[in-house]
């Protein structure tokens, strides 16, 4: 008999369905996982807005999960049943010229479970042996599945060459934004601002050890930090939200020879930027992609550092409740920055 699992989509801007699908038989190096948990992530906000630029409706979301492993293929020997474990969610060809210098988050062909019909919001997930990993058994699974953007963040802040002591400017306080902030505070950041509009966002980031928070709606963020730095700067700037103006503030924040780090999704196709800022403070711009080999590190991170992940989690719910959740997510009244899916 053919086994089904109930998974969420987004069928339309602003509709959550959950659709009943099949559970496709495992392969030879497949694992078979029971999701206790999973993340809404911001790029899953930009499906249920109808905006994100590479994805086209109806389309399972949900791309962050923990659980434990059910079956494995009849080669598989990096899991076992019973093993607590998070998945990196990506799908390479493994045979272009970057997939063969290991930077496969670069692969040519590169897509993602959920573009390719399986989303994390579900109870049964299948993923290659290759991209399953095992997680701390102390680690509760709704931390667990917090290790896809934590590994984001690792990657980021990784493209920035970091020195102890640098100062840096992360512009947009989101969840993506509050990782990037622990990590750096574990990596040995100088002073670190951080910007946003929201005041809940800001409060928590002081928790988890910025310097000092920003709202750019009472004050101008640039001009701040060139106050602060001594009219200099920052070392490095991370871009957290995907606008024209939040990255236009990151880079005007940099210091000559300085560094934006670009994390943002933008839903707009082209923007404008300040070009002769580049020429004039010889400044650099650079994008981050995803992750590659990042999960590791953030395990290992999670393992034996200080983060503060609890605190990262402002709501709960259920698979049925998945609508909700989306809508929690979106109404600024809520003050959500993780919504945790827990499925039993």
């Amino acid at each position: 008999m053919n086994r089904t699992r109930p998974m969420a989509f987004v069928t339309q801007p602003g509709k959550i369905e959950i659709l009943e699908k099949p559970i496709p038989l495992l392969g030879e190096f497949d694992v078979l996982i029971k999701v206790r948990a999973s993340t809404i992530c911001g790029s899953d906000l930009h499906i249920f807005n109808g905006k994100h630029p590479f994805v086209t409706l109806p389309v399972p979301v949900g791309h962050e999960v923990a659980g434990e492993v059910a079956e494995v293929g009849r080669s598989v020997t990096k899991v076992r049943p019973g093993d607590k474990v998070t998945v990196e969610p990506v799908l390479i060809c493994g045979h272009c010229n970057y997939c063969q210098q290991g930077n496969y988050h670069l692969c040519a062909n590169i897509s993602f479970q959920y573009r390719q019909g399986q989303g994390g919001l579900t109870t049964d997930f299948i993923a290659s042996e290759r991209w399953v990993h095992v997680l701390p058994e102390n680690l509760p699974y709704k931390l667990g599945a917090l290790i896809e953007p934590l590994a984001v963040a690792v990657h980021a802040v990784g493209l920035a060459n970091l020195k102890i002591g640098d100062n840096v400017a992360i512009i947009g306080a989101g969840a993506i934004g509050l990782f990037i902030l622990q990590v750096l505070r574990e990596a040995g950041a100088g002073i670190v601002f951080i910007s946003d509009i929201r005041d809940f966002r800001l409060d928590l980031a002081l928790e988890l050890g910025a310097t000092e928070a920003i709202n750019i709606k009472k004050m101008d963020v640039v001009k701040q930090i060139l106050q602060q730095t001594g009219g200099m700067g920052v070392k490095k700037a991370f871009e957290a939200v995907g606008l024209e103006s939040t990255l236009n503030q990151s880079l005007r924040s940099i210091q000559k020879g300085g560094q934006t780090i670009l994390v943002g999704l933008f839903e707009a196709e082209t923007i404008s930027v300040p070009a002769n800022l580049f020429v004039q403070k010889e400044i650099s711009l650079t994008g981050s992609q995803g992750y590659h080999w990042d999960f590791q590190r953030a395990i290992e991170l999670v393992r034996v550092g200080n983060l503060e992940l609890e605190k990262m989690i402002t709501h709960q719910f259920e698979l049925d409740q998945t609508q909700i959740a989306f809508e929690t997510l979106v109404d600024e009244v809520q003050n959500a920055i993780k919504v945790v899916i827990m499925i039993k």
